[in-house]
């Protein structure tokens, strides 16, 4: 497994959800903000429909919130929302044209992502919106190539984009040495509190964590690693 290329300065995340990010890939987004490099978030959604316990537009402000202070907690200062429906995102034109859109406005060099396979590095299936982001995701940055595609969001192309990564995947080709960046990744993932606090059971965010770090930085010879599936542009 070889390591995630660092020459570059800025990155824009597309993920589903608010705490997408903050299972192992804010980690990562630690070490760039404090190398000075410029982190984008972007979500589909608000995660509106991820609390049975209460009222969607209730979640949607929470969550939101949440989002933000997880982001702040990382050296990321613009958190932005889609406003698209969670739980229901539907893989097709109109999803793909407004990750494009965000692409092309943004003109990152390096896109971060959610595993979009069927099932997670540690096993388990995967959910819709994450199924139905990352595939998106993955054509959206060759969309936002094409002058001749999606010609209405009146946006210069953006050829620019270098490699896409994908957190969680069960085909990681790529890691990072998130060591000395762990406790921030931790904290990141803490900031969801509200919405730790109805899932009804017991979760500890630092165990969590630390354990995926431990065995992913044995695997590549460091002490804590988070690892990424790599498409390249």
């Amino acid at each position: 497994m070889e390591e995630v290329p660092e020459d570059w300065e800025r990155a824009l995340t597309l993920v589903a959800h608010p705490d997408d990010l903050e299972y192992g890939t804010s980690a990562a987004i630690a070490k760039w903000t404090g190398q000075g490099k410029t982190v984008t978030e972007v979500l589909a959604t608000r995660g509106e429909a991820g609390i049975d316990s209460m009222d969607p537009d209730d979640v949607r402000r929470v969550r939101s919130a949440e989002q933000i202070e997880a982001a702040r907690r990382v050296g990321v200062d613009n958190v932005e929302f889609l406003d698209l429906p969670d739980g229901m995102l539907e893989y097709g034109l109109p999803l793909r044209r407004a990750l494009a859109g965000a692409i092309r406005w943004h003109r990152p060099e390096v896109v971060l992502s959610i595993n979009f396979r069927e099932s997670f590095a540690g096993g388990g299936f995967n959910m819709a919106d994450h199924r139905v982001l990352g595939l998106a995701v993955a054509d959206a940055i060759r969309d936002a190539a094409n002058r001749w595609v999606f010609r209405d969001l009146d946006l210069e192309p953006w050829q620019g984009v270098r490699f896409a990564l994908f957190g969680g995947s069960p085909r990681a080709t790529h890691y990072v040495d998130v060591t000395g960046h762990l406790r921030p990744g931790i904290d990141s993932l803490l900031a969801h509190r509200v919405y730790f606090s109805n899932l009804g059971a017991d979760f500890d965010a630092a165990e969590f964590l630390t354990g995926i770090a431990e065995q992913e930085g044995r695997a590549v010879g460091v002490e804590h690693a988070m690892t990424f599936e790599m498409i390249e542009s």
